[in-house]
């Protein structure tokens, strides 16, 4: 069993991980599944957040459910693209984090997920905490220990 010295980095807020929300590529709620698709491969991300127009956080959209949308008996069809919203298939059932969580509910929330969006208490989208940044976090408090 791993023992740390202290367990107090566990309770830091996560707030200095978080990358902020002007980084982060992201579409906006009446986006076509067209432009989120040509967001998703120009950046190379694998899910990027779905915001409305005053930047609350409404879910996630990846390139599965783009191309899960499009999916025809006998071929892709790519010419729905246009037509689909994002907000018609993007992931809604996912946790958040907010900006006063600590890092401890960040390492229980980040192991299913590549990164967790950060919300304030407005439901405002206030960046993303990476499962790198955690554990490369979790990794610096390790390697202490070791000393």
């Amino acid at each position: 069993m791993i023992s740390l010295p202290s367990k107090d980095f566990l309770e830091t807020p996560i707030e200095e991980f978080v990358i902020s929300s002007e980084k982060v590529a992201h579409v906006q709620i009446g986006n076509s599944a067209e432009h989120a698709l040509l967001v998703l491969t120009k950046t190379g991300y694998s899910a990027i957040p779905v915001l409305d127009a005053k930047y609350r956080f409404h879910g996630l959209i990846n390139a599965q459910r783009i191309t899960d949308a499009i999916l025809g008996m006998d071929h892709i069809e790519y010419e729905k693209l246009g037509d689909i919203r994002v907000e018609e298939i993007m992931q809604t059932d996912l946790p958040l984090i907010h900006l006063n969580d600590r890092f401890q509910r960040a390492l229980d929330l980040v192991i299913d997920q590549n990164f967790l969006c950060v919300v304030d208490d407005d439901g405002m989208f206030m960046g993303i905490l990476t499962r790198r940044i955690v554990l490369k976090q979790l990794k610096k408090q390790l390697y202490q220990f070791k000393r």
